[in-house]
């Protein structure tokens, strides 16, 4: 946030404090109006009240194939029954949203993408001081759409810098080299991924293979068909028009970066508190935060027990039960949940107690507290079992490979620059570095590199990295009043990512039961190291040439085409990926 809303924040701090905490203790326990509104921050920006269950859970649109025609276009969306339509972004045949993608491991695909939106339902709020932008894109929305998760050629990636503008279309080719798994696709157009997202451009894929095949035979005895459902879950401000509030923080003034904010109603599939009707049996729901900035952890309100099955990049070997798992921004989940041993009548509710991150919570930010209703039915559903296993038996995918040895390490930080009572806009970075800063990582092909990620801030930081794959190997607390005082951080666009190994004042502590296995997104901790172990894949195993060098079809200010190559890494928390906490990678040949 600007130094403005620093000033105001600081004066105010005990104030919000205060109502984070008083707030943070009465989260729900019944989905009434007045439970889900009970903390109302003076400071931030709030939703009308609005009836929770009014709307039935929408199911979204399926496409397949081999060659998918798809654009993104403006158009009016009713989030709420008592809410009149608003202005919002969509792709393919909906104006908010777009359809789940099924797509087949080991068919290569192509997607002809075509950006035809008029303006923007966001144009005041977007920040022309960012990188790269200006008055221009308030009326010429640039998009780019990104495969997130996949195995893709450069080209293809949905980099930040591969801008398609209004009128505009690109080809992605996609070679099916990802494993049966749930991807999500969405907008990263450079300083515009949080507007143009939170305007509506997000859309699920679900790669299947043999076994995970969709089908009600599927050997891996999973619900398929009205019992497999994907759940994109956000968390929205309302105005009472109907529109979007991107706002969160009234200390900051409109078209300024916020920093990041959290909502107060939650949003599944496009409708805020939708209510789902269930049969008695088991469902698959493939669960993805679509959200700018909160992290979540999820519940069941009856405490009932469900199974992790798959997480970013497919399935685990074993289901993993738990009550509960956490959930940061762009991490996916796959739960299968038994509503067959409920009572005909009964209503869950799928809830979220993680409380903001530190900064909202010093405003007044609460947990905002509820997803959706399950109603179960009379009815008898999918009366499969629970396996034992979804790896390594008959009809079955491989076991996970054994987490190899890594043959290097590499320190990165991730930072926010404290910028004093400076009316500067205060950047969010990586290693210290600006976007354009030439001083990238450069790993070589088919290098075992393990990453130690120092968060030297007070917020989580969900971190993603293109194209590759890693497992996830822990995290351990850091003595950060050492390691900054010991190791000063230069002015921003001198690299600073020192090594960290004799500040770590505890052990590693392993990750979640549900975090084995492939992942392209990983939440780390203030004041922790998170360590994971990344495998970077070759030229000839790809069938391409990660390190290429392509054209954009324009410069981000439209006066020719750019020249690219690589790939990037960023904080999946969209205001701070478009305020610089994004940088590029290039693999070596």
């Amino acid at each position: 946030m600007d130094g403005l809303s620093r000033r105001a924040a600081l004066r105010l701090a005990a104030l919000g404090a205060v109502a984070a905490s008083a707030s943070a203790s009465s989260v729900i326990r019944r989905a009434s109006a007045d439970d889900i509104f009970g903390g109302r921050s003076p400071l931030l920006f709030h939703s009308p009240t609005l009836q929770p269950f009014r709307d039935e859970l929408p199911r979204l649109p399926v496409v397949s194939g081999t060659e998918i025609a798809l654009d993104a276009h403006s158009g009016t969306h009713a989030f709420h029954a008592d809410l009149a339509p608003g202005p919002t972004f969509g792709y393919g045949e909906l104006d908010y949203l777009g359809p789940t993608i099924e797509s087949v491991q080991g068919q290569p695909w192509k997607l002809q993408y075509t950006n035809r939106t008029e303006g923007n339902p966001l144009a005041a709020d977007i920040d022309t001081s960012l990188h790269g932008m200006s008055e221009h894109d308030r009326h010429m929305t640039p998009t780019s759409l990104h495969l997130h998760g996949s195995i893709t050629s450069p080209e293809s990636d949905g980099h930040s810098e591969m801008l398609v503008r209004p009128g505009e279309s690109l080809t992605h080719s996609f070679p099916g080299l990802n494993e049966a798994a749930g991807l999500w696709y969405h907008d990263h157009a450079m300083s515009m991924t949080r507007i143009n997202v939170y305007a509506g451009l997000v859309g699920t894929n679900i790669v299947r293979d043999q076994h995970d095949s969709g089908a009600a035979d599927n050997s891996l005895g999973l619900p398929s068909g009205e019992f497999e459902v994907p759940l994109v879950l956000q968390e929205k401000i309302m105005n009472p028009d109907g529109s979007m509030s991107i706002r969160s923080n009234i200390t900051v003034p409109q078209g300024k970066w916020e920093g990041g904010g959290t909502g107060d109603v939650g949003v599944v599939n496009g409708k805020i508190w939708p209510t789902m009707e269930v049969a008695r049996g088991l469902y698959r729901f493939r669960i993805v935060n679509a959200g700018s900035y909160s992290v979540w952890n999820l519940f069941l309100s009856n405490r009932a027990k469900f199974w992790v099955i798959g997480n970013d990049g497919g399935l685990l070997d074993a289901p993993i039960q738990t009550d509960s798992i956490r959930l940061a921004p762009a991490e996916r989940v796959d739960v299968l949940v038994d509503f067959g041993a409920m009572q005909p009548g009964e209503l869950v509710e799928l809830r979220n107690d993680e409380p903001p991150p530190a900064q909202a919570a010093s405003l007044g930010a609460v947990p905002m507290p509820l997803f959706c209703q399950f109603r179960v039915a009379s009815g008898r559903g999918f009366l499969g079992d629970v396996m034992t296993m979804y790896r390594g038996g008959k009809g079955q995918p491989a076991l996970l490979p054994a987490i190899p040895s890594a043959g290097s390490q590499r320190t990165v930080t991730v930072n926010q620059p404290a910028g004093g009572l400076s009316l500067e806009t205060p950047m969010m970075t990586l290693n210290n570095l600006r976007y354009t800063d030439a001083d990238i990582e450069m790993p070589a092909q088919g290098a075992v590199e393990q990453w130690n990620i120092v968060n030297t801030t007070l917020e989580p930081h969900p971190i993603h990295l293109h194209l590759v794959h890693f497992r996830t190997l822990g995290r351990a607390p850091v003595d950060l009043p050492a390691y900054m005082r010991d190791n000063p951080r230069p002015d921003i666009g001198v690299k600073w990512a020192p090594d960290v190994e004799r500040y770590v004042t505890g052990p590693l502590q392993a990750p979640a039961a549900w975090e084995a296995g492939a992942k392209d997104t990983v939440n780390t901790y203030p004041g922790t190291v998170t360590r994971i172990l990344v495998r970077f894949p070759t030229a000839d195993e790809l069938g391409f040439d990660p390190d290429a060098v392509f054209s954009a079809p324009s410069s981000h200010h439209g006066d020719g085409p750019a020249e690219l190559q690589g790939y990037m890494w960023h904080c999946h928390m969209l205001d701070h990926e478009d305020h610089e906490m994004m940088l590029r990678y290039r693999l070596r040949g």
